[in-house]
């Protein structure tokens, strides 16, 4: 994670939780107060955004905070577990503590729920990927926990790859002249994947010479029919199936052959973990 990328993200949440100040915390806390905090997690899970909490207090304190933390992204946590401790201002760290344990408990929910599904389909060397289905303005992040959590991007943006979706086929009128006006504006060597609902579709898509193929929202069995269908006309297409996909049925799908998976959960429907920020006592 590059923090100077998410750098403005967290003066953003900073603004929007301070507001005109933080009138409680000031009106009890003298300001040359300094002292400890520990934040811990409260439930089992996989570590995500460590780095992203800590440049919280960095900006709340003005750089003048260290960092005491046996733990990096990616780690396990367990119930009780100190994630890290900081010293500085009381105030800065009042002050953070909130978006500090909304990040960290956001990205590492993402992480978790990643883990599991990556777990269900590696052994069928099914990848998972995210989506486009993020929270406006911090895809960065979330998509970054979604790699802590062994997954992969799918695209970041409209600008990182070929989709052509039902709408873009509904407008051209067939998806062979979808295809057909993508290939006459797009470098030579820029892959192609299709949206296809069903066999019908797929079998268009093969025929067109697409470079991969999204099975969406499609039954298992209908999954399953079209990677053979697929298969036996051109080995080499990327298969990808989306829609509909959960914890109870990743690994069936993963066992149809599909190359990738991509699941909308990761980013849309995952749970924060339970984090706390305690005071420590001298």
């Amino acid at each position: 994670m590059d923090i100077s990328v998410a750098r403005p993200i967290i003066q953003s949440a900073l603004r929007e939780d301070i507001g005109r100040g933080d009138f409680t915390s000031q009106a009890i806390v003298p300001s040359s107060l300094t002292g400890k905090a520990c934040i811990i997690a409260e439930e089992e899970g996989i570590l995500a955004g460590i780095e992203v909490a800590k440049e919280v207090f960095r900006l709340t304190s003005g750089e003048k905070v260290e960092f005491i933390s046996e733990l990096k992204d990616k780690d396990s946590l367990k119930e009780g577990l100190p994630i890290f401790i900081l010293q500085t201002d009381i105030l800065a760290i009042l002050k953070g503590e909130r978006v500090a344990l909304n990040f960290l408990g956001r990205l590492s929910g993402i992480a978790t729920l990643t883990k599991e599904y990556v777990d269900l389909a590696s052994p069928f060397r099914v990848k998972i990927l995210d989506t486009r289905k993020t929270t406006p303005n911090l895809r960065i992040l979330e998509k970054y926990a979604v790699r802590v959590g062994g997954g992969l991007s799918h695209r970041f943006g409209l600008d990182s790859g070929i989709l052509i979706k039902d709408n873009h086929i509904r407008i051209c009128g067939s998806l062979k002249k979808a295809v057909k006006r993508v290939r006459q504006t797009i470098p030579p060597l820029w892959k192609i994947e299709v949206e296809v609902n069903d066999l019908s579709q797929a079998k268009e898509a093969v025929e067109v010479g697409v470079e991969a193929i999204m099975l969406d929202n499609m039954r298992l069995e209908e999954i399953k029919k079209a990677v053979n269908l697929i298969r036996q006309q051109e080995k080499e297409i990327i298969i990808e199936a989306s829609g509909g996909i959960n914890l109870e049925n990743v690994a069936e799908v993963a066992k149809s052959e599909v190359d990738l998976i991509s699941v909308v959960s990761l980013t849309k429907a995952a749970r924060n973990l339970n984090m706390r920020l305690e005071i420590m006592k001298e």
